[in-house]
């Protein structure tokens, strides 16, 4: 009878506890094991899935290893691969991270077993699922910086490529986001880190999901301050604020934090072309604003009883926004109020 190793318990967050954290705010850092801060714009870390630790299967004497210990599990699988016997490949590692999950051999096996969904099934979520179960579960025994790029570029190829179901390729925009989501958390400090946070970014703007996506891009602008990546954050974010201030009714807070943040924008060094985009969008939103101070003036106007009301609605209107389009109607409107306050 086959003698099976003790299973651990250990979980994926214990394992990520115990290993070493990076500077997340320094994009020169060494990749981080695991961020530990709060990433606005993403989802919560316990509200997504995270992979269960595996376990031996059912039904063992089919699925289970084909040998009686983890060395020669490992080089029965690495035979069956040699042969192209790739079925049999699969379920050999896979038995043998199941079977000996304590065992030398098993991050080698769940190495090998996420390169084989990768590059000879083309199965990229798959593949993602199996290099962040090694990161995972195996964090202090593989390549961790390494695997982590390949988590990278597994997330990217999913976008790419999509999610097969029954021949046909949909775009899975909420599935990829967690798989940019996971690959910054578990890289924070890895060169590619703020590129896979602007891709979350991106895919939060394709679900119309602005203000997440607005927290992104400003963490991005804060973690990565004069960076190509915070300059392109800083862009794709005035987009989107101009495009909610669009979409919506009239919110005055809202307007008023998109001119700041664009007042604050312009005072920093931006090129010509940006200026000019910024310093159109500010006049935009001022716009917003003034449209809406001159209509409640107008309220006042149409709806009071007294004329001093009125009157001081517009002396307000005038002395907020002297320089507005709606000044001339404004100061018209006033005159003609204070002609007959005195004819009175």
């Amino acid at each position: 009878m086959m003698q099976r190793k003790f299973r651990v318990t250990v979980g994926a967050a214990a394992l990520a506890a115990c290993a070493a954290l990076a500077d997340v705010a320094n994009p020169t850092a060494s990749p981080a094991r695991y961020a530990t801060d709060a990433y606005p714009g993403f989802d919560r870390e316990e509200n997504i899935v995270a992979p269960g630790k595996k376990e031996p299967r059912w039904f063992g004497w089919i699925n289970g290893p084909a040998k009686d210990n983890a060395a020669d599990q490992l080089a029965y699988a690495r035979a069956c691969a040699a042969e192209g016997s790739w079925r049999a490949a699969r379920r050999g590692y896979d038995a043998l991270v199941r079977e000996w999950p304590t065992a030398p051999e098993a991050p080698v096996a769940q190495e090998a077993l996420a390169d084989l969904y990768y590059s000879h099934y083309l199965e990229f979520d798959r593949a993602f699922e199996e290099y962040r179960y090694l990161l995972d579960y195996y964090s202090l025994q593989c390549a961790y910086e390494t695997v982590a790029a390949r988590l990278y570029e597994t997330a990217k190829l999913m976008r790419e490529e999509g999610k097969t179901i029954l021949f046909f390729r949909f775009a899975n925009t909420v599935d990829v986001r967690r798989a940019f989501e996971a690959v910054v958390l578990r890289a924070p400090g890895a060169p590619y880190a703020a590129e896979a946070m602007r891709t979350v970014a991106e895919l939060r703007e394709d679900d119309l999901e602005y203000e997440k996506a607005i927290q992104v891009y400003e963490n991005i602008r804060n973690l990565y301050a004069g960076t190509p990546e915070a300059r392109t954050a800083l862009v794709r974010e005035a987009a989107v604020r101009m495009t909610l201030l669009r979409q919506h009714a009239y919110n005055r807070s809202r307007c008023q934090d998109t001119i700041d943040f664009l007042k604050l924008a312009l005072a920093g060094g931006l090129d010509t072309d940006t200026r000019a985009t910024f310093t159109a969008y500010l006049n935009e939103a001022v716009a917003l604003v003034e449209d809406e101070a001159y209509r409640a003036a107008k309220f006042y106007d149409a709806r009071t009883r007294t004329k001093r009301s009125a009157i001081a609605a517009y002396e307000r209107f005038l002395k907020d926004y002297p320089a507005s389009a709606h000044a001339p109607a404004a100061l018209a409107r006033l005159t003609e109020l204070q002609q007959e306050m005195e004819s009175k």
